[in-house]
């Protein structure tokens, strides 16, 4: 049974529930207020001693990438000092997006990666980009564009990024 979003506003304390048959009653307000909140949750959680709390932190932060409270968090879970499963993991979680934001973020990080952090980013490029040559060949674009980016993290860490994207050799290819 589903509720009319008005039906529910007294449901929910201190919530402005609005109808807006566009979004189908969906509260943006309070739907960008339920992302900010998850951002510093996990962003908390990535500062755990745990590795593999930081590792889930940087897993889950991924997902809201385009959230500009995002993208501190992002920067030092791929460059986690403590280890690096944590960069391993956040890295592979971005570059799955496939998009501008993913790589961006870790373009930006791989441009002041040392050689070790430097090498797991690959490691994880390799292990989301190796199996689909579509999916490569949209990641190269998209670092192609990138390198006029004006951030010069990102720019610098693009173009490392599509040579060691240009240098996997994708197991599938379209016929």
């Amino acid at each position: 049974m589903t509720l009319d979003p008005r039906e529910r506003s007294d449901q929910l304390e201190g919530a402005q529930w609005y109808f807006d048959p566009e979004s189908r009653g969906v509260n943006r307000r309070l739907d960008r207020d339920r992302r900010h909140a998850a951002v510093v949750v996990l962003g908390e959680l990535g500062r755990s001693h745990d590795y593999r709390d930081r590792a889930d932190a940087g897993h889950g932060l991924a997902g809201f990438a385009e959230m500009e409270e995002a993208l501190g968090p992002l920067l030092e879970l791929v460059l986690d000092a403590g280890d690096t499963f944590v960069t391993r993991v956040t890295t592979k979680a971005l570059l799955r997006r496939k998009d501008r934001m993913g790589l961006a973020v870790v373009a930006a990080a791989l441009a002041v990666a040392d050689s070790n952090h430097s090498d797991w980013i690959h490691t994880a490029a390799h292990d989301v980009f190796s199996v689909f040559s579509e999916d490569r060949d949209n990641a190269l674009q998209l670092c192609e564009e990138m390198l006029q980016d004006s951030d010069e993290r990102v720019a610098l860490g693009a173009r490392q990024l599509h040579e060691a994207l240009a240098e996997i050799d994708p197991a599938l290819r379209p016929m």
